[in-house]
C-alpha cells in the first residue's frame, strides 16, 4: 500500500474517533510540523547543548583547579624532602666542626696545630663531597681563559708569560649547580 493511501485512527479528546488521511497535505494532525514548532524545538535543543557544555566546562575547570592544587602540594612536599636530605648530609659536618671547636678551646701545648689543620682539611673535603652529592661543583679557573659566563673580573694584571684574557688569579671560588652558575668566580685577568 502506498503512504498516501494509509489511514490512521486517532481518538479525539471528546471520545469520538476520526480517520485522518496521512497522505493529504495540510491535514489536521499531519506529520508536517509547523515552522514555529521547528524553531521552538531547535531552540530547546540548543539550550540543552549549551547547558551540557556549561556542565562539562565547570567539571573541567574544577578538575584543573584540583590538579593545580595537587601539583603545588606535591611540589612543596618534594622540596621539603630534598631539603631534609640535604640537611641530613650536612649533619656530620656540623658534628666535626663542633669537635674541632672543642679541641681548639681546650688547647694547651699538647694540641698539635698540624693535627688541627688536618682535621679542618678533612671537614673541607667532607663539605665538598656533601655539596657535590647535591649537584654543586666548583668552577675551574686555573689555566683557563676568562669567560664572562663563569667568571667575574675584579682586576687586571700584566704577565708576559701568559696570553691576554688568561686568568691570573682566583680571589673567590665560583660554583655551579646542575649546569647553572649560582656564583661566578672572582678572578684577576691578564692584560698585557
Amino acid at each position: 500500500m502506498k503512504l498516501a493511501e494509509e489511514k490512521k485512527v486517532v481518538a479525539n479528546t471528546d471520545g469520538d474517533t476520526a480517520e485522518i488521511d496521512l497522505g493529504a497535505k495540510g491535514a489536521v494532525g499531519g506529520d508536517e510540523p509547523k515552522p514555529e514548532d521547528q524553531s521552538v524545538d531547535l531552540i530547546e535543543q540548543l539550550r540543552a547543548e549549551i547547558k551540557d557544555k556549561d556542565d562539562r566546562f565547570m567539571r573541567l575547570r574544577a578538575e584543573f583547579d584540583n590538579y593545580r592544587k595537587r601539583t603545588a602540594r606535591e611540589k612543596t612536599e618534594l622540596a621539603a624532602t630534598v631539603e631534609q636530605a640535604f640537611l641530613k648530609d650536612l649533619l656530620p659536618l656540623v658534628d666535626n666542626l663542633e669537635r674541632a671547636s672543642k679541641a681548639a678551646e681546650s688547647a694547651d701545648e699538647t694540641v698539635d696545630i698540624e693535627t688541627l689543620r688536618k682535621g679542618l682539611e678533612m671537614i673541607k673535603t667532607e663539605t665538598a663531597t656533601a655539596l657535590g652529592k647535591h649537584g654543586l661543583e666548583a668552577i675551574e679557573t686555573e689555566g683557563k681563559m676568562f669567560d664572562p659566563n663563569y667568571h667575574q673580573a675584579v682586576g687586571r694584571t700584566a704577565d708576559a708569560d701568559k696570553e691576554d684574557g688568561m686568568i691570573a688569579a682566583e680571589f673567590q671560588r665560583g660554583y655551579m649547580a646542575r649546569g647553572k652558575v649560582i656564583r661566578p668566580s672572582m678572578v684577576q685577568v691578564v692584560s698585557n
